[in-house]
């Protein structure tokens, strides 16, 4: 009888906290109201002929509570209605939205009182929309269970679920959960320099206290498909790059597309008969793979699955549901632009080098990944802590976006640091009030390494210098390729699609198998370039491409922003070929001679991606400076990665002390899964095998795609 009485003295409280909170905010909102129709004079709360004090008042009482009520119930349909539409458009549409909100409620007040020019309504709306939000989370700041009913609102959880640990007695004591938060391209060495110059306050308190650092090395395809497919599936078998051409079924892969990406999870569960890492009450945000997780937002793999069961979308409506957040997420959006224009221009007027474009629609897809994709993921993420989620991977791209544009370091990376710095403090905020402790593991899947691009340093892309070697035709005037991260393509690809035009990647592959069976087709994945032969069905060997351009090897092995290749031989199974005539037997391949430069582990990871069964005819590598630690893009990117050389193939693992401390020479995205899952059986959590089981029924069935699956062309 008791607890009963408690439980329902408990319940009464809470709702009258609930109606005070909502009579605080709507007053606020009222005299914000009033506040901005005596500034604004396009904005009015009185009939022509003037009101008393007390009835503008009432007729802003009135106005405050209609726009409330209509963000509480008409906002979340819109935001349902337009997931059809891109998230960087939805961001654009806020706004307006919004202000026509505004107007709908000053038409529901009695006698046409209120009235404002639809500009005014848009500038209205967003600040009573920010001064509610903050009036809103101040008032729940002291009150645990309101704010945390907040989050769950926004990421769409009800209720908080505690894990017990098996043979507990008594009350079960909640296990640990993880926390992995995959900061993108930050390298070991920017990680350090941001901590050291106090970019990074929250990690360099952990540092040495709670948290120790760790490089590791990446494949030497250093980019998120490889890497994020190896973390989170245990398998990034046969990824060469980020695109590749795959001449037995004609296809051209490249990572961040839907139906590319979920195929190579397709494969990766398939190969290890294992779902992933988040298989067990996991969650994943912003990702190119699902790691076999329930809860999904933001991740790519999703995108291809059609019906019902498609929430590659959940996540924006989930966090967009809520008007204020849609506001100060859209206004930060316009800000990040408007800096991204400044920053640019700025650039040009110091005349800085190296340099490359920054117009067009670059300072709208720079904004989306570094605040609306960092918004919605972050809001997720504390969502799955409040729920008691037991294992959380989430992507924040930011920094790389930035990078491949602006260089690794510079004021432009360091402001991205600062802002990523203070997403992971709030996220450990919010932990405090988690139903159950976590560990926040930190990583990145890829560093970055700077460089002038090849076309600048030399005057011709890598697709004109093989040309030039098979005796081809060079335009004079070629097309530059486009800049940008996975988060750029992506943009780009679905801004083209949607308009019903072939993507950059399938016009190339149009263009190498088309009617000239001797065409190569070149494709660039940072400073790895790949270059193949559609007409000839198989991998082509050193002997046979030497028949048919006698020059092209040479020309490609002698060029100083050539590093080394990578050919099959019929006569030595592979060789790699280096300037100054250097050829060495990949079976005899050490980290010396022509890969002595890019340093240790270099030449397994050459060994072990020659065995892939979809590698190029010739892999070309980019020269890399030690003394600089530069190399030269094959795209438009000034900060680049996919590659050997540098900073880009060392990336970082920051862990809590009380986990085991990784291997000495962490080498591997596929190690780096290992270290995961064993960190994982450590919190008690998932209980998943360390080693990898043979494919069964049940993990065919952990496979994102239920139904037909989207091609990577449009149709």
């Amino acid at each position: 009888m008791g607890d009963g009485r408690g439980r329902r003295a408990g319940r009464w409280r809470t709702a009258g906290s609930a109606v005070v909170r909502v009579i605080v905010v709507w007053a606020v909102s009222t005299l914000t109201m009033l506040a901005l129709a005596g500034l604004l004079p396009d904005f009015e709360l009185q009939s022509p002929d003037g009101d008393s004090i007390t009835r503008t008042a009432l007729t802003a009482v009135w106005g405050a509570g209609a726009f409330g009520l209509l963000g509480a119930l008409v906002w979340p349909v819109i935001v349902r209605a337009l997931l059809l539409v891109p998230a960087l458009v939805l961001g654009l549409l806020v706004f307006f939205l919004n202000g026509s909100l505004l107007l709908l409620a000053l038409w529901l007040i009695p006698d046409g009182r209120g009235a404002a020019d639809p500009e005014t309504a848009v500038v209205v709306a967003a600040v009573m929309s920010a001064v509610a939000s903050a009036t809103s989370t101040g008032l729940a700041v002291r009150d645990d269970d309101a704010y945390r009913r907040r989050l769950y609102r926004l990421a769409d959880r009800r209720r908080p679920r505690v894990v017990a640990v098996p043979g507990g007695s008594g009350r079960p004591e909640p296990s640990h959960g993880t926390v992995f938060l995959q900061l993108d391209g930050v390298g070991h060495e920017v990680l350090r320099d941001a901590v050291a110059d106090g970019l990074m306050p929250t990690l360099a308190a952990w540092l040495g206290t709670t948290h120790r650092l760790t490089a590791w090395r990446t494949d030497w395809s250093s980019q998120t498909g490889a890497s994020q497919l190896g973390i989170l599936h245990g398998s990034n078998e046969d990824v060469p790059a980020f695109r590749w051409y795959e001449k037995d079924t004609g296809r051209l892969m490249v990572s961040n597309r839907p139906a590319s990406a979920v195929e190579l999870q397709r494969r990766a569960i398939e190969r290890t008969g294992d779902g992933g890492l988040l298989t067990v009450d996991g969650a994943s945000r912003g990702n190119l793979f699902s790691g076999g997780a329930e809860q999904l937002a933001l991740v790519l793999s999703m995108a291809a699955r059609r019906g019902r069961r498609n929430r590659s979308r959940a996540g924006y409506f989930a966090y967009f549901s809520d008007p204020a957040n849609a506001v100060r997420t859209a206004g930060s959006f316009v800000a990040e632009a408007a800096r991204e224009v400044v920053q640019s221009t700025r650039a040009r007027l110091r005349k800085e080098t190296p340099r490359v474009s920054r117009g067009g629609a670059y300072p709208f897809i720079r904004a989306f990944a570094t605040v609306v994709e960092r918004d919605v993921v972050v809001a997720a993420v504390i969502g799955d802590i409040l729920a008691g989620r037991t294992a959380v991977y989430a992507d924040l791209v930011a920094y790389d976006e930035v990078a491949h544009h602006s260089g690794p370091q510079g004021r432009d990376t360091d402001q991205v640091l600062a802002r990523l710095d203070r997403s992971i403090a709030l996220v450990a905020k919010v932990a405090e009030h988690a139903p159950r402790p976590y560990r926040i593991v930190l990583l990145s899947d890829h560093g970055q390494s700077p460089g002038e691009t090849f076309e600048g340093a030399y005057g011709l892309t890598l697709k004109d210098l093989v040309r030039a070697g098979c005796g081809l035709p060079v335009p004079r005037r070629v097309r530059r390729t486009p800049s940008g991260s996975e988060a750029s393509y992506a943009a780009r690809d679905a801004l083209r699609s949607a308009l019903h035009r072939p993507t950059d990647e399938e016009e190339a592959a149009a263009e190498g198998s088309g009617g000239r069976p001797s065409e190569p087709l070149v494709l660039a994945s940072g400073n790895l370039g790949l270059i193949s032969f559609p007409g000839v069905p198989h991998r082509m060997t050193r002997e046979e491409i030497d028949r048919r351009h006698p020059a092209l090897l040479r020309t490609l092995a002698d060029h100083p922003g050539i590093g080394f290749l990578l050919v099959a031989s019929a006569e030595h199974g592979s060789v790699v070929l280096a300037g100054n005539g250097a050829e060495v037997p990949v079976a005899e391949l050490a980290d010396e001679g022509p890969l002595a430069v890019f340093g240790p582990g270099a030449a397994e990871a050459v060994r072990r991606t020659d065995g892939f069964p979809h590698v190029a005819d010739i892999m070309v590598n980019s020269m890399y400076d030690p003394a600089t630690g530069r190399v030269h893009a094959f795209e438009e990117q000034i900060g680049s990665h996919g590659g050997l050389g540098g900073e880009q193939a060392r990336p970082f693992l920051m862990s809590p002390l009380d986990l085991s401390a990784p291997p000495a020479g962490l080498a591997g995205a596929e190690q780096v899964h290992r270290v995961l899952r064993g960190w994982l059986r450590e919190c008690a959590g998932p209980q998943v095998p360390l080693e990898i089981s043979r494919p069964t029924l049940e993990s065919e069935s952990l496979l994102p795609v239920d139904g037909p699956v989207g091609q990577d062309k449009s149709s």
